[in-house]
């Protein structure tokens, strides 16, 4: 494995029709990293035709504005192709940006990746 140039950004497990996300980034901070982040993401909807999205936070610290874009373009992706968008486990710091930019009335966020799978 340590031939990679890319590190993977994200861990992907299939819940039943859910696809649970994790990121491995403690801080989503570099663009080039978010750049990676994105194109992950959106294969997951564009390539695979995922529709049921659960992105797990309980392991983000810090994460830019830029990052948040990128969310807010894959909501959009998944709402377009008839899918569901939740996001759960959010640091208390973080959830702050989401309440100050109002994505928390964007997106479905819930308290933890039990609730949230329930949210589908």
């Amino acid at each position: 494995m340590s031939g990679q140039p890319k590190r993977k950004r994200l861990e992907v497990e299939d819940i039943g029709d859910v696809t649970v996300v994790n990121f491995t980034d403690k801080k989503i901070l570099d663009e080039q990293n978010i750049q990676i982040i994105g194109e992950q993401l959106f294969s997951l909807v564009d390539e695979l035709g995922r529709k049921k999205l659960l992105l797990n936070f309980s392991n983000v610290e810090y994460l830019s504005s830029a990052a948040l874009g990128k969310f807010i373009t894959l909501n959009k992706k998944v709402n377009t192709a008839g899918g569901k968008l939740v996001l759960c486990s959010i640091d208390p710091q973080i959830y702050e940006v989401f309440e100050i930019t109002k994505l928390n009335k964007l997106f479905n966020i819930q308290k933890d990746e039990q609730a949230a799978l329930q949210a589908f």
